[in-house]
């Protein structure tokens, strides 16, 4: 990662490959709106859906023709794909007449840092509902910044959802962080029908942890301690500072000058 793909006020640009492209996504991290900045979980997202598209659900062949719906992840790295097959849409969570627009139910539902607020939960779980089936396969990514946004959040998903979480082994080796999360989910019974037929293929790949594996209690330190032989040797790479750079802003974020 270059230089200046860092994530700081000052950066305007972020340039990521993915399948043998390299995105350049201009960006403004000064903005008051949470959508214009590329959030690091849509990163992570993007390079695990990369890492597992050779075989099993998320290989060309088998997401050709799927409806792909994306709730907001900041600049939208996940949801890039031919221009000619995006449609864009307003969508206010929990506004039953934009859902009834975008003609749900979709096959994915996808979305990176989208639980910020605790407000937002029930209107984000209500959202996901409204727009799935008994087929839609659910996927979401975030970064955990509140203990307690995230077990409310947590409580809330096991409540209506199937919840598995991405192991870590998972992802791809650089492109993941302890603080950030991946999760698959489908909406539990009575709305998934007795009869759904599932296609589990041999060349299926296994995407998920065991229960509890790789779970997050809470928000784990960054490895980015100063007593680190990558921090001695000045040997961190841009994700590593980058990620430092996440810690500090949490560290400091209640500090008043």
């Amino acid at each position: 990662m270059d230089h200046d793909r860092l994530n700081s006020p000052s950066t305007s640009a972020i340039s990521l490959e993915v399948m043998g492209h390299r995105l350049h996504i201009s960006q403004d991290p000064n903005s008051k709106h949470l959508g214009t900045t590329v959030w690091d979980a849509s990163m992570v997202f993007v390079k695990f859906l990369e890492k597992n598209s050779r075989k099993g659900r998320f290989c060309p062949s088998k997401l050709k023709g799927k409806r792909v719906i994306e709730l907001g992840a900041g600049c939208g790295l996940a949801g890039f794909d031919s221009i000619g097959s995006i449609t864009v849409a307003e969508l206010d969570w929990g506004n039953k007449e934009h859902i009834k627009a975008v003609e749900p139910p979709f096959d994915y539902i996808i979305g990176t840092d989208v639980v910020y607020s605790e407000h937002l939960l029930q209107p984000l779980m209500e959202t996901i509902t409204a727009l799935s089936g008994p087929k839609t396969k659910i996927l979401l990514g975030y970064e955990v910044r509140s203990t307690t946004v995230h077990e409310k959040m947590m409580e809330m998903w096991k409540s209506n959802f199937i919840v598995k979480t991405v192991s870590k082994s998972k992802m791809d080796v650089k492109y993941q962080h302890p603080s950030i999360h991946l999760y698959m989910m489908d909406l539990k019974a009575p709305l998934i029908p007795e009869v759904e037929a599932t296609d589990n293929g041999n060349d299926e790949e296994e995407v998920v942890s065991n229960p509890g594996e790789d779970e997050d209690p809470g928000v784990k330190s960054d490895s980015c301690s100063g007593s680190s032989p990558e921090a001695k040797s000045g040997g961190l790479d841009d994700w590593e500072i980058r990620r430092c750079g996440a810690m500090a802003a949490r560290l400091l974020k209640d500090v008043k000058l």
